[in-house]
């Protein structure tokens, strides 16, 4: 259950502190007085979007933070253990948000930096959360479907998860039969371009090894007169015969001459003469190499055009199908394919009508199976619901699950589901949105709520105002209702009416106060007398009379023995 809350910086919140206790937990307070601003934090902390704007005016971050405490921690301790979160000693569980006003928010559990998709999957395990406006859900039909599958076992997900599986085939294999069902001009037309690339492709006999040896050779040919000058000037500098420019190899002769005079005088100097011979030996071997390069060099006319050709056809095809001859050879191949593929065609048509025709009747008896669930689901959820609005004080209600069967399949099988009710005696069944008012959608929603509460176990549920709509002794029954809830969960309530105040294990007072130029909102725990004067401003509005604290303190009383009776 959530023990603590701890909110700054947010919004009109500035800083607050809240602890919240077992059994049902009620906030009152004045329209605007932040009301539905602690309920979007705690939405935020659970893992919901959270916004700059809401960082509080002139503040740089905003800090949200709720303590958890895990009573049972079996269905969430593998799914912290794989995100690598400890749990604490005392099965604590500390969720924090901060959300700056210039950069992305983070979150954290434990201390643990989490995504917002591991906050989530964590969080829908510890609170679900009735905002003021959730029950209009209930006017789409399209999520009628969605509340009875949230009533399925877990064999029933894996149903559906083989559905979901089998039907993403089942597309695949209609796309592909689209494509080869095109008209037969359409298909001429693609074979013959295919043809003509496949052609064009193979003609050119591409190697990996063509791109860098053609350029290579080409570079080389293209270039020989400058090669041959360039060798020849080398020639003359090594070995040069004029006798006014001396050669490298008469400075070496020198040289060596020098220090064979020398040596005589130092024989260490015996070394230094090896290397100027070695020089002079490498570098006769280099002129020799030189001139049998030179000598052996020509202009190829013949082969230097084919070079040409053969580099502008690489460069053609590359224009059309590829960067570079490895990925031009990968585009031969697909089109390959595809060309086979389209000669093939009316052998693959009958294939994949095959697999088509196998894949519906897989999903027409998984969706049979399926439907049959949902109807066995729809009959005690029928019962339940029809028993919790009659407790609610809607005793002549009748509700209906109606079942249709949608055209084709979808991730939900064949199944079209619609809620039916009808409110009074002798009115036929009708669609919610064609009969519902405010007040009999808030019992509908919470009736759900209630059935709901039972099979899902997550420990704290948060209704935002789910009194909309009624008043007198239906809310006394409402109240009653969220009351005997919370014998088994942690109950969070927003409400207006004293009714249900009344009932509260624990009440908190929201108030907004204006300081200077600034709003703060804040929240305490009624001690006993500010309870009563609050239960009396509900009741009375501003002005208190005894007569309004009188009542205020009979209903309290009143409460106390409702909840002994539950």
């Amino acid at each position: 259950m959530l023990v603590g809350l701890n909110i700054s910086n947010f919004a009109i919140i500035e800083n607050l502190k809240v602890n919240f206790t077992k059994g049902l937990n009620v906030l009152t307070g004045e329209t605007g007085s932040g009301k539905s601003i602690i309920i979007e934090a705690i939405g935020i902390i659970l893992g919901g979007r959270s916004s700059k704007e809401l960082v509080r005016t002139g503040c740089q971050k905003a800090v949200l933070e709720g303590v958890f405490y895990l009573e049972d921690s079996s269905r969430i301790k593998p799914l912290l253990d794989e995100y690598g979160i400890d749990l604490a000693a005392d099965n604590l569980l500390i969720i924090s948000r901060e959300v700056y006003s210039n950069s992305p928010s983070i979150s954290r559990i434990n201390g643990r930096t989490v995504t917002l998709s591991m906050l989530n999957s964590i969080t829908t395990y510890l609170v679900d959360i009735h905002g003021q406006h959730e029950h209009q859900s209930l006017l789409d039909t399209a999520n009628h479907i969605k509340l009875i599958d949230s009533f399925g076992d877990t064999e029933f997900e894996i149903l559906k998860k083989d559905i979901e599986i089998k039907l993403n085939s089942l597309m695949k294999e209609k796309k592909k039969l689209k494509d080869l069902s095109m008209n037969s001009i359409e298909r001429d037309r693609e074979i013959d371009l295919l043809r003509y690339q496949l052609e064009e492709i193979d003609n050119a006999n591409l190697t990996n090894e063509d791109e860098e040896e053609i350029d290579n050779e080409y570079r080389k040919l293209s270039n020989i007169k400058e090669i041959s000058f360039g060798i020849s000037e080398i020639i003359e500098v090594i070995n040069n015969s004029d006798y006014e420019n001396k050669s490298i190899m008469d400075l070496i002769n020198r040289n060596i001459s020098i220090i064979h005079n020398l040596k005589r005088y130092d024989e260490y100097l015996i070394s230094f003469g090896n290397v100027l011979e070695n020089i002079r030996y490498e570098l006769q071997d280099l002129n020799k190499d030189l001139r049998h390069y030179l000598d052996n060099i020509n202009v190829d006319d013949e082969r230097l055009d084919y070079l040409y050709e053969r580099l502008n056809t690489v460069n053609k095809l590359k224009k059309k199908y590829g960067n570079t001859i490895a990925e031009i050879l990968e585009y031969r191949e697909s089109i390959y394919c595809r060309l086979e593929e389209l000669l093939n065609n009316e052998k693959e048509i009958e294939i994949v009508n095959k697999n088509i025709e196998g894949l519906e009747k897989v999903l027409t008896d998984l969706s049979f199976n399926l439907s049959n669930k949902r109807k066995y689901i729809s009959q005690i959820l029928e019962e339940r619901v029809t028993e919790e609005l009659k407790i609610l004080n809607m005793e002549k209600v009748f509700f209906k699950v109606n079942f249709e069967k949608n055209q084709y399949f979808s991730e939900n099988g064949f199944d079209k589901i619609e809620f039916l009710i009808s409110t009074n005696p002798g009115e036929e069944l009708k669609p919610l949105s064609r009969i519902v008012s405010g007040g009999e959608m808030s019992r509908i929603m919470l009736a759900f709520k209630s059935i709901l509460a039972y099979y899902d176990q997550i420990p704290t549920l948060i209704f935002d105002e789910i009194d909309t709509g009624i008043s007198g002794r239906t809310a006394q029954i409402v109240g009653e209702k969220i009351s005997s809830i919370s014998i088994n969960h942690q109950i969070i309530c927003i409400s207006h009416l004293p009714q249900i105040a009344a009932l509260a294990d624990s009440h908190f007072a929201i108030t907004k106060d204006i300081i200077g130029e600034k709003t703060r909102t804040n929240i305490v725990k009624l001690s006993k007398e500010d309870r009563v004067k609050e239960m009396a401003r509900l009741l009375g509005g501003v002005d208190l009379t005894d007569t309004t604290i009188k009542h205020a303190e009979e209903m309290i009383e009143m409460s106390k023995k409702i909840k002994q009776i539950n």
